[in-house]
């Protein structure tokens, strides 16, 4: 069965947007046999053009006016592309800080013949400004229309060439842990310190077609004076995997919110002295240890059926509560859609165009759950704290923290079922920050007897984003149940 795939812009839904792909899970056949499943690798370079000569292409992350003066090494857009029977889906991630909804949306347009798209950002701290906040100055946006436009073009031509590449596969997941390799510099520390990574074969056996890894952490070891385009670490990570195993890799990023960094006291230079963030040989390294854990996964990695597949896309609006964001896209920097917010996140108001800010105003994401066959996929759209991936929200909340009352979110680990999973943040959209609720912490008296705030809250679209988000991948699943 196939239900039609419907795009709701500006109206209100009156349910979750539903693709479910099925076909008869009691097929007999063995893990070990493709399943009549398909996969390829492409990618598309999407760096940006850097010179005396070309337009000025600012940095994202940390401040503003951070200007490009030249090219460390490319950025890409790569994707992988499953399909099964007559039903293709293509996972896709960009070296960037994070696209928005309209440019993945543009991306699905001229993708319309696959059944799903996603698309997920590194949230890489080196590339150029897709959002707007990081321009010459901060009531002047950073995006370059153009390069925009190149960004989509890339998303297209990675999926297109992937999908060029489709050859059977069969399919092994694994995992490995290691939380030494992530810093978490607010409290409370909790960290999704778990790798994981699949890998596909030719059914016949032989080298790999290809591994779509996954992990945690934020890509900014070159720090906030660097001024070449980068990678970051995924660089170090991709390269170093695609030389081990002779076959093309897709890193996407995972819960990185609050706030997931390289730590700086494990990795050590020849001399034995600790790596220092804004060192390329310190991204260079991490990025090493990141596919030595993920060499680490693959030694345990056992057999998966992937197939058949099934997606529940559920739009969902979130109210904008974020003062410095609510200006921002008055002024032009944030350049978006925005809706009137009526209370429910899941029936907006009249559209209120790109620069209104009176009255409650609200901005459409989405959220989606992915079943590829036993593996269960949750699409995050920003940067998801690490407390709303196992259930570790602070129980009791600290009492002063802003709502310490607050319901605790359902958890990705209690929401998806049991068994492999991948978590995509940043998935279709950034949002910003994913702050339990009842750790938001923005008034005085602050959590932990701290004389000021801690850092995050300013970057987030408000205190209900995690609430919403976290019910709507509730929902996304028991759509993906009811079939």
């Amino acid at each position: 069965m196939t239900l039609a795939c419907i795009r709701w812009r500006g109206l209100a839904p009156i349910a979750p947007l539903i693709v479910l792909l099925a076909v008869d899970p009691t097929t007999p056949g063995a893990v070990a046999r493709a399943n009549g499943l398909q996969v390829g690798f492409g990618k598309a370079d999407i760096t940006p053009e850097v010179g005396d000569d070309a337009r000025p292409v600012f940095i994202a992350g940390y401040g503003q006016d951070r200007r490009a003066t030249g090219v460390h090494d490319p950025i890409w857009s790569r994707a992988v592309v499953l399909r099964h029977g007559d039903q293709t889906i293509a996972l896709v991630s960009v070296d960037l800080i994070g696209v928005q909804m309209e440019l993945t949306e543009a991306a699905r347009t001229r993708l319309e013949d696959m059944t799903y798209v996603l698309v997920s950002s590194t949230h890489n701290h080196e590339g150029p400004d897709v959002i707007g906040l990081w321009g010459p100055s901060p009531v002047e946006s950073g995006v370059d229309r153009a390069y925009l436009k190149q960004v989509e073009d890339g998303i297209v031509a990675s999926v297109r060439a992937a999908e060029a590449a489709l050859v059977p596969a069969v399919a092994s997941y694994g995992t490995a842990k290691d939380e030494s390799l992530l810093a978490d510099s607010r409290e409370p520390v909790v960290k999704d310190g778990v790798l994981r990574v699949l890998r596909f074969d030719p059914p016949e056996g032989g080298r790999p077609i290809g591994l779509l890894v996954q992990w945690n952490c934020h890509p900014e070891n070159l720090g906030s004076q660097n001024t070449l385009i980068t990678a970051d670490f995924p660089e170090a990570t991709v390269r170093t995997l695609e030389q081990r195993h002779q076959a093309p890799v897709a890193y996407f990023t995972g819960a990185i919110g609050g706030l997931m960094s390289a730590a700086e006291d494990v990795l050590t230079r020849p001399d034995g002295t600790f790596y220092e963030e804004g060192e390329f040989a310190f991204a260079d390294a991490y990025g090493v240890a990141v596919a030595d854990l993920t060499d680490q996964a693959l030694a345990g990695a056992s057999p998966i059926r992937v197939t058949p597949f099934a997606v529940s896309s559920v739009p969902v609006w979130l109210p904008l509560e974020n003062p410095l964001y609510r200006l921002a896209r008055v002024a032009g920097v944030l350049d978006r859609l925005g809706d009137r917010w009526t209370g429910a996140p899941y029936s907006p108001g009249a559209s209120l165009g790109r620069r209104n800010i009176f009255g409650p105003l609200a901005v459409q994401t989405e959220v989606a759950a992915v079943r590829l066959g036993a593996l269960h996929v949750a699409a995050i759209p920003g940067e998801l704290y690490p407390e709303l991936v196992a259930g570790q929200v602070e129980d009791p909340a600290d009492p002063n923290a802003d709502f310490p009352d607050a319901p605790i979110e359902p958890s990705v680990l209690d929401t998806l079922p049991d068994g492999p999973i991948l978590i995509f943040g940043l998935a279709n959209d950034e949002v910003g920050y994913i702050i339990p609720r009842r750790q938001w912490d923005r008034e005085p008296p602050f959590a932990y007897d701290r004389e000021k705030a801690q850092y995050g809250e300013i970057n987030s679209i408000g205190p209900q984003a995690a609430p919403i988000l976290m019910h709507a991948l509730q929902r996304a699943v028991e759509h993906l149940d009811q079939d």
